[in-house]
């Protein structure tokens, strides 16, 4: 159809032209645009002012960054134009902007070439502010057809240029330029004209070429298009139409080899194929173009027919023989197959036969033929090969004169193939001259060549290599050095970018292997992620990028035992595995790596499943290995380490048989001098353990020994190797007796325990190994006290700063009783100083932490504000980057995963930072153990006059407590002969039981629990002799903790049941022990103090006998602090007896909790003293509890009676920020209201209001100076976490780090009556012992004394049946 004359026109659109508007863009220039937001998506431009243009498309526009917009079309414009109107439109059709360009005012420029013009645009959306530009060239009215082909053989001159000098910088904008010029010579010629097929194959070529640097899809598709139309106008009998078409089969096949689409290889031979048909025979083309005939045309047929149809005298016969070994070594790189690379050698080899010495293409030649020896012995290991290889490299390399641009390349090539060789012979000189030459090249390359990355990165290769095998640390500071300059000299978008980064993180994942330094592996896997973000998804090298990225990703699994890493590894190698065709020369290699990460989730979790799914990856990698391969024995020797772990799971002797068969054989295919010979004798070694027999364990120690023996001296790997032969050994005194075996054990143990190198994990296991042997043979030896010193040094290794809160506790659930081993231990020894610094250094580690970051920094500011000011800085960010941190998925994107990781390096380097602080911190004189594990005088300082405080530990050997007293420097030491970690774990789980029969799990409005309703008041009275009153599983419980635990501790320190105020115990009511005598005046001292605190006099009655009995703070570990001490007793008899008669109870986690609390004893300050309550009685998703609005009504009320400044906001009245605002603002607060405990996630435990939760984490970050006593009148606020039981993960111990002095929390689900009854006699008693005249100011000081008051009320009012029990047990006390 004829196009009007008078009409806009393109390049497809023949018109008399006077006006040409190129390189058309769009840019948004407001303020906003740097900022993030709802982003401005523009779709096209249209033009109108002028007839026939209301009906035309608009012009397509791409959007090229954020902010900026490209139209790849141009504008041609008619002489008669005057004006043009540009509309661009949204992608929804709504007008954006709008510009009128004044066409005749162009035309009176003298210029043929206005670059770079402008204008803002007019615009229809508010604050947005777009720019219009574009280039203008303006033909004479005269001749116009002429003038525009003059103006395409300038603008093709010049795009030749730009194409040039890219090839000899590198520099994208050369290729950009080259490409933007002749696009402008495409869109001058018409249609029709003779040269527009050669200039749109022209335009073809450069972006095929700028898709080779980048590796945009778009470009090699464009390419594509555009070859395709340069064929479409090429008539059948022209000559050019073989070439043309050789160089769109040449697209198709760029693009398979990127994205492995069958359809464009395809494509490609069909093409190529038509390409050799319409060639005549003997056409002095033919042979090249059967040279470049499609990408997998078989390679004897494409090449073979062109050295058929090449004299032998022709001059191209050696580039074709070079050009077919080639397509034979591509194909090998795909299918592996070793007739391949032998065909390509052949092929080469006959090249160089035929290029007459003194050839310029002489070197080229034999640096291939170098690759090809190189990978031909990197398949097969023939020693003869990479022989073979080196020496053609040497000679390419003499060949090719100083000043030669392909010198530097060959150079590195040779270092390659040297290094190549190191890895199997080991031979120094090998990797010496690597560097050497490489280095070479790399100082012989200007500055801003393009080949220069390329350089540096083998360069950091073989500095990698080096460094595996010396340790020298220079080595891979130097690698990574190097490397990371080859990734700052890459330009984004370059297409090698991601292979320089991957490497860059091998490098650093080496270097973390050796020293353990956790920021590498952080950063090795970040930069590798980003590897993988910037390959497109299709690219043939995703794979090997995924496969490497698992490899750092298990690496610091092993150090960390993070699960989501060891999910991560086995997601990402899976998709490798998924990727990688059939056939695939590497297919082997990504089977075997899936099948490591497979077996290292085994270990972790356990599932069968995963280790049979690891045999059968490994066993079909194995058979996919042809024999011979270098990666055979490493594929075999993981086969049998997975043999064995499923050994070690099933017991099957089928197992570990395979296993020893396949080590065997994986040792004797290992060459001597291989840097992987000292791993796979150790996985022998394991395996021939296993076995049991006296001469395997011989074998095994022999072997390991001999692993040991190759392994270089602080190499990250011997704590491995030394536990594993310490285990042989102590297997093999088992089976013997021989203390020789028993000493080389302990001696192994000993030395991987105390490494400086190697995972903390692995030290922890050998420390453990160590301690625990000593125990069983040695329990005297004096080097128990350093074995467990070691290893609970360690656990602070694991669960460290730099983790997540969640993070540690995942940690420190593997480690869970190592103290209380540790603790046992040391009573055992007469060290009761030692078992308590143990146990407060390895119990509620997570919230010593916090504390830590929290110590007052007063004394260090004296010395050193400056430093002091920067600890508290950091303590802040890290503190907030433990509970705020975003936690990994598998399902979250690239570029989400990137993100997190990001994070997890900024935590890194906080925690490292606050490590350097500490140091310099301790170098001050009189600071040298700064926040470092008190020693036992530190710890007996400043603990309550009021009562002691007492540890109960509790062991598989024995069962301990040590009592803590005001004025002793030494923990008093009394044995628990009777009581037993079997005994406490009954215990709980009949506990356990009957709470989960009683559905004690939720706060309820209607109660399970017993209430009478109007018992009038009395003492406590016998409960009636009826069959199974007493006896049921709660009162056995109780009188077991009472007769075997609590009494006996009572009677040591002398406690006596109700006597009267002020009077010392006499006769049988004092014990006349030794502890006891000597605490009969402390005991004395206490109750003078406490009766002068509460200005009572030694007449007053009994009634307030509460107050003046003293107090003590229960310390429980292990199984035993899920049980309830403080009620322990004798219940359901006509003598009850019980720790009620004797003290006041409390809970505190640690010892550090409370003397932490007597150390900073303070008043409250009279501007925040003062009660605040909320109940929350109907959240949804959670059954009401009306009572809660009663419980704080009735309070209320009360506190407004005795004048205490008090406030209350019930339900929807409440937000969570208002209730933090409450906290900062008064000093005690009462909650009422369901409450929710997250053990996985402890921080994210918190209280339900109607207008959202309130976190345990959110209470953390808040500052709360003030904080005094917390009434949490919640459920299960102090219950705990099994896995977890000596890190105190509840609200109650929460709500103490937070900074509350007090907390009253409850063991289990309360009754809502019940709960409303206990609460109001609390405060009833608090209000009434306020002093008299006092103003409105209130505080917990007597909390104590005033939850065993109304718990006692409350008791009273009740029965001893279980359910009584059960009602009154689970409200607890835990602070100062």
């Amino acid at each position: 159809m004829e196009q009007s004359k008078k009409s806009v026109v393109t390049d497809d659109t023949p018109a008399a032209s006077l006006i040409y508007l190129t390189a058309i863009s769009f840019e948004r220039t407001d303020e906003a645009s740097s900022e993030s937001g709802e982003p401005l998506i523009l779709a096209g431009l249209w033009v109108s002012g002028v007839p026939g243009l209301e009906d035309r498309k608009p012009f397509a526009i791409t959007m090229t960054s954020p902010n900026c917009w490209e139209m790849k079309r141009s504008i041609e414009l008619h002489a008669k134009i005057d004006v043009l109107d540009c509309i661009v439109k949204s992608d929804k059709g709504e007008k954006v902007a709008s510009l009128r360009l004044d066409i005749r005012k162009m035309r009176t420029t003298n210029n043929v070439l206005r670059s770079g013009r402008s204008q803002q645009m007019e615009m229809a959306v508010d604050q947005i502010q777009l720019a219009m530009r574009w280039d203008e060239v303006n033909v004479p009215p005269k001749s116009i057809q002429v003038e525009a082909c003059d103006f395409a053989r300038q603008f093709n001159t010049r795009g030749a240029e730009h194409l040039s000098a890219f090839e000899q910088t590198g520099k994208l904008s050369d290729i950009d330029e080259a490409i933007s010029l002749l696009r402008r010579v495409v869109d001058l010629t018409p249609l029709g004209h003779y040269n527009l097929p050669g200039r749109l194959g022209n335009l073809g070529s450069s972006l095929a070429r700028r898709y080779e640097r980048i590796g945009k899809l778009s470009d090699i598709t464009e390419a594509i298009s555009l070859h395709q139309r340069a064929v479409i106008l090429t008539s059948r009998v022209d000559p050019d139409l073989p070439g043309r078409l050789s160089n769109l089969g040449n697209s198709f096949t760029s693009r398979f080899e990127q994205m492995g689409a069958l359809t464009d290889i395809s494509e490609a031979i069909s093409i190529q194929q038509r390409a050799v048909q319409l060639t005549p025979q003997g056409h002095a083309s033919l042979p090249a173009q059967l040279s470049s005939l499609g990408g997998s045309l078989p390679v004897a047929f494409k090449e073979r027919r062109a050295l058929e149809l090449t004299p032998t005298n022709h001059g191209d016969l050696p580039r074709q023989y070079n050009n077919l070994g080639a397509a034979f070594k591509s194909r090998f790189e795909r299918t592996g197959e070793l007739a391949d690379i032998t065909e390509a050698i052949k092929m080469q080899q006959k090249a160089l036969e035929l290029t007459p010495h003194g050839h310029a293409n002489l070197a080229a030649y034999l640096n291939n033929l170098g690759g090809s020896f190189m990978r031909r012995f990197q398949r097969a290991g023939d020693l003869a090969d990479i022989t073979e290889a080196i020496s053609a490299r040497q000679k390419a390399v003499e060949l090719t004169p100083q000043a030669h641009a392909d010198l530097p390349g060959r150079l590195v090539n040779l270092g390659n193939s040297l290094a190549c060789r190191f890895e199997r012979l080991g031979e120094m000189s090998d990797i010496a001259e690597a560097v050497s030459v490489q280095q070479k090249a790399v100082n012989i390359t200007p500055q801003g060549h393009p080949g220069l990355a390329g350089w540096l990165d083998s360069l950091g290769g073989s500095f990698t290599l080096r460094f595996e095998r010396t340790g020298q640390v220079s080595d891979i500071a130097e690698a990574i050095s190097v490397r990371k300059r080859a990734v700052e000299l890459t330009p984004q978008g370059h297409g090698a970018l991601p292979l320089y980064l991957s490497n860059l993180g091998g490098s650093i994942t080496r270097r973390f292997e050796r020293t353990g330094e956790i920021s590498d592996i952080t950063e090795a896997i970040s930069v590798r992620q980003r590897a993988v973000e910037l390959t497109p998804q299709g690219h043939a090298s995703l794979i090997s990028y995924l496969n490497s990225l698992g490899g750092s990703l298990m690496r610091r699994f092993e150090w960390t035992g993070e699960l989501s890493d060891m999910e991560e590894v086995v997601l990402v190698r899976k998709r490798a595995v998924e990727l990688t065709p059939d056939g695939h020369a590497d297919l082997h290699a990504y089977l075997n790596n899936l099948g490591n990460a497979l077996t290292c989730r085994f270990e972790r979790l356990g599932e069968l499943s995963d280790i049979a799914e690891t045999i059968s990856v490994q066993h079909r990698a194995v058979e996919l290995t042809p024999h011979g391969h270098a990666d055979l024995p490493g594929q075999l020797s993981n086969l049998g380490a997975s043999y064995t772990r499923r050994f070690d799971r099933t017991n099957h002797l089928s197992d570990i048989a395979d296993a020893i068969s396949v080590q065997q054989k994986a040792v004797k295919l290992t060459s001597e001098g291989d840097p992987d010979l000292p791993g796979r004798l150790n996985n022998l070694g394991n395996a021939l353990t296993r076995k049991g027999a006296l001469s395997d364990l011989t074998e095994a120690i022999s072997v390991q020994q001999r692993a040991i023996e190759l392994t270089p001296h602080g190499h990250a790997v011997l704590p491995h190797y030394h536990n594993n032969l310490g285990f042989s050994f102590y297997n093999r005194f088992t089976a013997t007796g021989d203390d020789v075996d028993l000493e080389n054990a302990i001696y192994h143990y000993k030395s991987a325990a105390i490494s400086v190198v190697g995972p903390a994990r692995a030290r922890l296991d050998a420390a453990r190994s160590w301690a625990g042997k000593l125990l069983r043979h040695r329990p005297q030896s004096p080097d128990i006290i350093p074995s467990f010193d070691t290893a609970l040094g360690l656990v602070a290794l694991i669960a460290g700063l730099d983790q997540t809160v969640r993070g540690r506790y995942t940690q420190l659930e593997n480690v869970s009783g190592l103290a209380l081993e540790a603790a046992s231990a040391a009573c055992a020894l007469n060290r009761p100083d030692k078992a308590l610094e143990w146990l407060e250094q390895g119990r509620c580690l997570v919230w010593n932490q916090l504390h830590k970051l929290r110590t007052p920094l007063d004394d260090l500011r004296t010395h050193d504000s400056e430093l002091a000011e920067s600890i508290a800085s950091i303590s802040k960010q890290l503190e907030n980057a433990a509970s705020s941190r975003s936690q990994f998925d598998s399902s979250l994107s690239s570029a989400e995963k990137i993100s997190i990781e990001d994070e997890a390096r900024a935590h890194l380097n906080l925690s490292n930072r606050w490590n350097d602080l500490l140091k310099t911190a301790r170098a001050i004189p009189g600071f040298e153990t700064f926040l470092m594990p008190s020693p036992c005088a530190v710890i007996m300082q400043n603990l309550p006059e009021a009562g002691p405080v007492v540890i109960i530990n509790i062991d598989k050997h024995r069962c301990d407590a040590l009592a803590l007293i005001a004025g002793h420097d030494r923990p008093l030491h009394i044995p628990l002969p009777n009581f037993s970690f079997k005994k406490a774990t009954k215990y709980r789980a009949d506990l356990d039981s009957q709470l989960r029969s009683h559905h004690l799990r939720d706060r309820q409005a209607e109660d399970n629990l017993i209430m009478p309703g109007a018992l009038p008041a009395r003492g406590i009275r016998p409960a009636p002799t009826g069959a199974g009153v007493g006896t049921s599983p709660v009162h056995r419980v109780l009188r077991g903790l009472w007769a075997d635990v609590v009494k006996p501790i009572l009677d040591a320190l002398g406690f006596s049941a109700r006597r009267a105020v002020g009077q010392a115990p006499t006769g049988g009511c004092f014990p006349s022990t030794p502890i006891a005598q000597a605490l009969r005046p402390v005991w004395k001292h206490v109750v003078t103090l406490i009766l002068d605190t509460l200005g009572l006099s030694s007449a007053t009655t009994a009634t307030a006998s509460d107050e003046v009995l003293p107090r003590i703070w229960w310390c429980p570990t292990g199984p035993l602090s899920f049980l309830p001490l403080h009620a322990a007793g004798i219940y359901g008899v006509p003598n009850p007896e019980s720790v009620f008669d004797y003290a006041v109870s409390s809970y505190t986690p640690s010892v550090n909790a409370i003397t932490e609390r007597v150390k900073l004893n303070r008043a409250v300050d009279w501007k925040s003293s003062g009660l605040f309550m909320t109940s929350q009685p109907s959240v949804k998703g959670a059954s009401p509890i009306h009572g809660t609005t009663t419980e704080v009504l009735s309070i209320f009320n009360r506190a407004k009676e005795f004048g205490v400044r008090v406030e209350k906001l019930d339900g929807d009245e409440l937000s969570v920020a208002e209730c933090l605002e409450r906290m900062q603002n008064f000093s005690s607060i009462h909650l009422a209201c369901h409450g929710s405990q997250n053990a996985t996630e402890p921080l994210q435990s918190r209280f339900l209001f109607h207008q959202g939760s309130l976190a345990l984490g959110t209470i953390l970050q808040a500052n709360l100076p003030h904080a005094d006593l917390a009434f949490l009148s919640a459920c299960q606020t102090s219950t705990g976490e099994a896995k977890l039981s000596d890190e105190a993960v509840h609200l109650a111990a929460g709500m103490l780090a937070a900074g509350y002095r007090r907390v009253v929390g409850t063991m289990w689900s309360i009754g809502d009556k019940p709960a409303q009854e206990l609460a109001t006699t609390f405060y009833e008693h608090l209000f009434t012992r306020r002093e008299d005249g006092s103003d409105s100011g209130f505080n917990g000081t007597l909390s104590a004394h005033a939850l065993h008051h109304a718990t006692q009320k409350l008791r009273v009012r009740l029965e001893d049946s279980e359910k009584a029990l059960l009602t009154w047990i689970p409200f607890v006390h835990f602070g100062y």
